[in-house]
C-alpha cells in the first residue's frame, strides 16, 4: 500500500497543511481510508463533502482510531491541534494521490471493461500471470471513480502488474479512468445492454466502452472481440497501439472453436495451442473471456501455450457461474451477482448444455433497462422458446420477470412474488439429477433461494 510522508501527500494533491501537519511532515502515511469503520492506524483519512452528507463530521473519529492525517475541504483554524491538509476537492485529491502512487510503483497496467465478464476475466488474468509476476488486481468491484483509486493505493511497492477493472454508469466514466491510469493493455470483454437505461442505445454503450483506449499507451495493446458488430464498427484499426482480437467469429485473429462443456468446466481450441484449453468454468462465454485473458498474457510477453495450464487453479469471484452443491445432491449454478439480457441468455444456454436429467431455470428481474425493459425481458422468453434445449421447469421472480413468464410457451412454469414461496416450489424437485440456474440482477438477491432451502 502507499507509504509516503505527510509532506509528500500535501505536495501530491497541492494541499495546504496546517501547523500541526507541517510539524509532522516527515512522518509516513500508511494507506488511505474514506470510511472510519475500516480505518487503520497510520492511514490518511479523506472525507467527502456531498449533497446529503458531510464526511468531515467523522474526522475526530478517524483520529481516535489511529489516522495520522486528514484532508479537509473546510477552512482550517490555524489553532486546530489536529494535523490537517486543506484541499479544494476530496475526491479530486484521492484521484491525484492515486495517480502519483501508480507512477511511483510503475507497474504494467491492464485495464478491463465490458458489459459482462469483467470480474471473471480479471480473475482469469490474475491466474495466468501470478506464477510469473507480482500481481495485484481490483479489490472486489472497486471499479469506479472512487473505488479504482482506492485499489491503486493498495498497490505494494514491488507490484509488477496491476489489473484494473473499470466500470461505468455514464458516458465519460471509462474515458476518465483510462486517462488516469494510462494502461499498457486495454481489454473489452463484450458489449451488451447493461446501462442502456442511462446511455439510451446499444451504440452508445459500445462507444462508452471503447473509451478505454483513450488513455492507452501508444506502445500498448488493445484486445477485444470482433463478435460484436457495434464495437467493430467504431474501432480505429489504424491506431498506433497494437490490436488483437479473439472470439467465435472467423474474422478474429484468434478464433475459438470446438467448444465443449462438461459439468466440471469447458474446453475449447484456439490457434497456436496444440492441446485444448481447459477452464473450470461453465459456458462458451467463459471460453471467450479466457481467450481474451490469454491474449493479454501474450501482450506481456508470455506464450499462450505456456500459461494455459494455469487455468487449472482458477478461482473466480463468487456468484459468477458458481457451482453450489446442495445437501440433496442438487447442483445450483449461482450466477446471481448481476444480470443483463445477454448474460442471462448465455447462462440459460450453459445450463441447457449440462447433462443433468432435470433442469430448472430460476430467473429474476434484470434492472436498469428503462424503456427497454419489456422488449428485453420478453426477448429472454423468446430465447427460451427458440432454444434447442429442453427445460423441465421455469420459475420467475419479480415484476419484470413476469414478462419472461408470460412469453415462455410449452414449458411448465410459475411466477412468484417472494423467494421464500419460490423456494418452496423447488423442494419436490431436488435430487442428484437436478441442476438449477439462479440468475437475476444484484438487487434481486436471487441466491437467497439456497438459504430458504436450508
Amino acid at each position: 500500500m502507499i507509504e509516503v510522508t505527510i509532506g509528500q501527500i500535501a505536495e501530491f494533491c497541492n494541499g495546504k497543511p496546517n501547523k500541526a501537519a507541517e510539524a509532522i511532515k516527515n512522518e509516513k502515511v500508511k494507506g488511505v481510508s474514506i470510511d472510519t469503520r475500516t480505518i487503520e492506524k497510520g492511514n490518511l483519512f479523506i472525507p467527502f463533502l456531498g449533497e446529503n452528507a458531510d464526511g468531515h463530521r467523522f474526522i475526530d473519529d478517524a483520529f481516535e482510531k489511529g489516522a495520522s492525517i486528514s484532508l479537509t475541504e473546510h477552512e482550517i483554524d490555524e489553532g486546530d491541534p489536529r494535523p490537517l491538509i486543506r484541499v479544494e476537492d476530496g475526491l479530486d485529491a484521492l484521484q491525484t494521490i492515486a495517480r502519483e502512487h501508480l507512477h511511483i510503483v510503475g507497474p504494467k497496467v491492464i485495464a478491463i471493461t465490458g458489459s459482462n465478464g469483467k470480474t471473471t476475466t480479471k480473475d482469469m488474468l490474475e491466474c495466468l500471470l501470478a506464477p510469473h509476476y507480482r500481481v495485484q488486481k481490483t479489490i472486489g468491484n472497486y471499479n469506479n471513480e472512487i473505488g479504482l483509486p482506492l485499489t491503486i493505493l493498495q498497490l505494494d511497492a514491488d507490484t509488477e502488474i496491476s489489473i484494473l477493472e473499470m466500470g461505468m454508469d455514464a458516458e465519460g466514466d471509462i474515458d476518465f479512468l483510462s486517462k488516469m491510469t494510462a494502461p499498457d493493455v486495454a481489454v473489452i470483454t463484450n458489449v451488451g445492454e447493461s446501462h442502456i437505461e442511462k446511455l439510451g442505445s446499444r451504440e452508445n454503450i459500445a462507444a462508452a466502452k471503447y473509451e478505454i483506449v483513450n488513455g492507452l499507451k501508444r506502445s500498448g495493446t488493445f484486445i477485444y472481440s470482433r463478435d460484436y458488430p457495434l464495437l467493430e464498427q467504431i474501432v480505429d484499426r489504424e491506431a498506433d497501439y497494437r490490436i488483437r482480437t479473439a472470439g467465435m467469429d472467423r474474422a478474429n485473429d484468434v478464433q475459438i472453436s470446438h467448444v465443449e462443456q462438461t459439468d466440471d468446466g469447458t474446453h475449447f481450441n484456439v490457434p497456436g495451442i496444440d492441446e485444448a484449453v481447459e477452464i473450470p468454468q461453465l459456458g462458451a462465454h467463459n471460453a471467450s473471456n479466457a481467450t481474451l485473458a490469454l491474449l493479454a498474457a501474450e501482450a506481456l510477453g508470455l506464450g499462450m501455450a505456456e500459461v494455459k495450464g494455469h487455468f487449472k487453479s482458477l478461482q473466480v469471484t463468487d456468484m459468477r457461474m458458481q457451482r453450489v452443491e446442495h445437501s440433496t445432491g442438487t447442483l445450483f449454478i449461482n450466477d446471481a451477482y448481476n444480470a443483463s439480457p445477454s448474460s442471462m441468455k448465455s447462462a440459460i444456454d450453459t445450463v441447457g448444455n449440462m447433462g443433468h436429467g432435470f433442469k430448472i431455470l430460476v430467473l429474476a428481474d434484470i434492472l436498469e433497462l428503462g424503456t427497454y425493459r419489456k422488449e428485453l425481458h420478453e426477448s429472454i422468453g423468446g430465447h427460451i422458446n427458440a432454444s434447442s434445449h429442453e427445460f423441465d421447469l421455469i420459475l420467475t421472480y419479480g415484476d419484470d420477470a413476469r414478462m419472461i413468464h408470460d412469453t415462455v410457451v410449452g414449458t411448465k412454469k410459475a411466477h412468484f412474488d417472494s423467494l421464500e414461496t419460490l423456494a418452496g416450489a423447488l423442494e419436490g424437485h431436488l435430487g442428484p439429477d437436478t441442476v438449477i440456474l439462479l440468475k437475476g440482477s444484484r438487487g434481486m438477491a436471487v441466491e437467497r433461494v439456497i438459504d430458504h432451502l436450508g
